[in-house]
């Protein structure tokens, strides 16, 4: 029977067993992919907050004004203001899937450069649209 090798403990100055923190470097291709989904289902939110401020709108004069109360609050304005980044990142991050899907951009450090690209984007556009809103 053969011996065998095990891995000694990555604390005795072994190899580790499999990918940790200490050896893994999270990828922006991975980190712009989980962003697309989670703006995606995030915009909901705010989605959700301007329906219902228009349905208490539609009800009656009490509701509307407690509804509207919560919609300019710091929350509703954290709200709004997430959702505003959101639907910029989701948009620009799909206009980076159209290049993708035309073939180019596919190598790692392109990919990574427009993951940026959309995150920094994002920030800015939002910045950008609140300073013309106001």
């Amino acid at each position: 029977m053969a011996d065998a090798k095990r891995a000694a403990p990555a604390s005795s100055g072994g190899r580790p067993l499999s990918p940790h923190l200490q050896v893994y470097r999270i990828q922006m291709t991975s980190v712009s992919s989980i962003l697309t989904r989670i703006t995606g289902s995030a915009m909901m939110v705010g989605v959700i907050l301007g329906v219902w401020w228009l349905l208490a709108a539609a009800t009656s004069d009490a509701h509307f004004a407690r509804v509207d109360a919560l919609a300019t609050s710091w929350f509703g304005d954290l709200v709004f203001t997430g959702s505003l980044w959101a639907v910029w990142y989701h948009y620009l991050a799909g206009l980076r899937h159209l290049y993708y899907d035309a073939g180019h951009g596919l190598d790692i450090p392109t990919a990574e450069k427009l993951g940026w690209a959309c995150i920094i984007g994002s920030v800015v556009l939002t910045v950008i649209t609140i300073l013309l809103v106001q």
